[in-house]
């Protein structure tokens, strides 16, 4: 059974990015399964760190875009709004080049709050980074 709720699509999502730090990041969000949301980013100029590889920042950027469009996604939008509460990530591999590639998956999803984790591995499948990151639901039309 699917946790999305309405009609979601990858290009919803992709095409609010536009203009914002997603577009600027490389950030895309590529596919939804019954029960996460994955996305890609760039490791380039746009997301390294002075020494070279991936910064911890983009990573976390990464991250709470999954959680964050999964949670609109997870919610009827004519009734909620949902914002990011918290976010933590632990880095456990550097990344020189390539994409790194996140999923979202839900840990609880209440009336009031998700929690979702979030990990970020490489383009051989090994772990770069895990994120948890909870989201506020809000009784509010949706401004996405």
């Amino acid at each position: 059974m699917s946790i999305w709720i309405g009609d979601p699509t990858i290009d919803i999502a992709n095409d609010k990015g536009a203009d914002t730090l997603n577009r600027n990041l490389g950030i895309e969000i590529t596919e939804m399964t019954e029960n996460s949301l994955r996305g890609r980013m760039p490791v380039d100029e746009r997301t390294k760190q002075p020494a070279g590889v991936l910064h911890g920042g983009a990573s976390v950027a990464l991250a709470e875009t999954l959680a964050s469009w999964a949670s609109i996604f997870a919610v009827d939008r004519s009734r909620f709004h949902c914002v990011g509460m918290e976010i933590n990530a632990n880095h456990v591999r550097p990344v020189s080049s390539g994409w790194v590639h996140g999923e979202a998956t839900p840990l609880a999803m209440g009336r009031k709050t998700h929690v979702w984790e979030i990990k970020i591995v490489n383009d051989e499948g090994k772990l770069v980074c895990v994120s948890r990151c909870t989201m506020a639901v809000l009784e509010m039309p949706s401004q996405y």
